[in-house]
């Protein structure tokens, strides 16, 4: 007689939230899409704050490191940029700020000015083995299918993902030909969607996955991490989904294959995300701003094609921020961030790699 196959784990041993989540992280895009309260248009005395922040800078001959709030004083911008945060972390989890002056700027005087108002939101940290404080979002001509590259190395759709970060923000400098839309999606509305239309494959969401971590790996630490998808802590629901990287983990021998019940839940959730009515798109132009908070915002990159002029191909700087008053973490976020300690956590560190913040990709 064959001995009987392990059961799931029992829902009610699960931490799950009480039901549907409420609250201003609950929202559809086909109502923000008729907003504009979630972007804010930097007007001219936010520029001139800006340039006179930037002067101090190229003045002091600081390297972009040594820039802090301190060494970037925004006086009336400052403290909208903390209500910004407040927002964020708090409220609906994500911002567009729009109006950097990216035209009349060098390369280098906008990835200052970015990296200053950064700084007031909180502390840059590394986005990949190289130690890049500083990322270029950028077509390199990494292959999509090489399991050791990340796709914003490629034109590539992204899917629906989160960041191994607090809070992600993009600037502007140059948009594709066509094509490449940011796409983002609250998790709670997610959590609240799944509820009503895959019920019976909710519970998967809440269990650990294996991720794959690209080649990236921390000192003895294995070559992937595991993480639910749905974590309620705190009374918080944090999220974290990256599917491509969940299917690449299977690379492995030691990780093991995927349950239907795993890929319908996973299904479920990207149709979900793809639903019109439940993401938000949005077209940068040149000077646009997005923050997204990573424990309540799944976002998307649509592929797109670039211009042939090399000079004009699509170009988006990238900061991972670590905010001094971020929520607590679940026990499970240690094995990708290191540490889950508010203010001191995220981003990707592996041995020998020096913290950078390059001007070139």
């Amino acid at each position: 007689m064959s001995a009987p196959a392990a059961s799931a784990p029992a829902r009610e041993h699960l931490p799950r939230p009480p039901g549907r989540l409420t609250g201003p992280g609950v929202w559809r895009g086909e109502d923000m899409a008729g907003r504009d309260d979630w972007m804010v248009r930097l007007g001219a005395v936010d520029l001139a704050e800006l340039d006179a922040a930037l002067l101090a800078v190229e003045r002091g001959g600081l390297d972009l490191l040594q820039v802090d709030r301190d060494a970037f004083p925004l006086p009336r911008l400052g403290p909208k940029l903390d209500a910004l945060r407040r927002e964020l972390l708090r409220g609906r989890g994500f911002a567009l700020v729009r109006g950097l002056p990216v035209a009349r700027l060098t390369t280098r005087q906008a990835a200052i000015m970015y990296w200053g108002i950064g700084a007031h939101l909180g502390r840059a940290v590394s986005q990949n083995g190289q130690g890049h404080l500083l990322g270029h979002v950028i077509d390199v001509g990494r292959r999509e299918d090489d399991p050791n590259a990340r796709i914003y190395q490629t034109s590539a759709r992204q899917y629906y993902h989160a960041d191994s970060c607090d809070i992600v923000g993009l600037l502007c400098l140059r948009k594709a030909a066509s094509g490449g839309e940011s796409t983002i999606v609250s998790s709670e509305t997610l959590h609240n969607e799944m509820l009503e239309r895959a019920p019976d494959v909710v519970d998967e969401l809440f269990r650990p996955f294996h991720v794959d971590r690209r080649g990236e790996v921390p000192e003895g630490e294995k070559p992937w991490y595991e993480v639910p998808v749905f974590n309620w802590h705190a009374d918080l629901l944090t999220t974290y989904y990256v599917r491509r990287y969940i299917v690449s983990a299977r690379r492995f021998p030691e990780v093991p294959a995927l349950t239907e019940r795993q890929v319908a839940a996973f299904d479920a959730l990207d149709a979900i995300c793809d639903d019109p009515r439940i993401h938000l798109s949005m077209a940068f132009e040149p000077g646009d701003m997005q923050f997204l908070h990573n424990h309540q915002i799944l976002h998307d990159r649509r592929a797109y094609t670039d211009h042939p002029d090399p000079a004009q191909r699509r170009h988006l700087l990238r900061l991972w921020l670590c905010p001094p008053d971020g929520r607590p973490l679940p026990p499970a976020y240690r094995q990708r961030w290191g540490s889950i300690e508010i203010g001191d956590r995220g981003g990707i560190r592996v041995p020998g790699a020096r913290l950078v913040a390059p001007l070139e990709p």
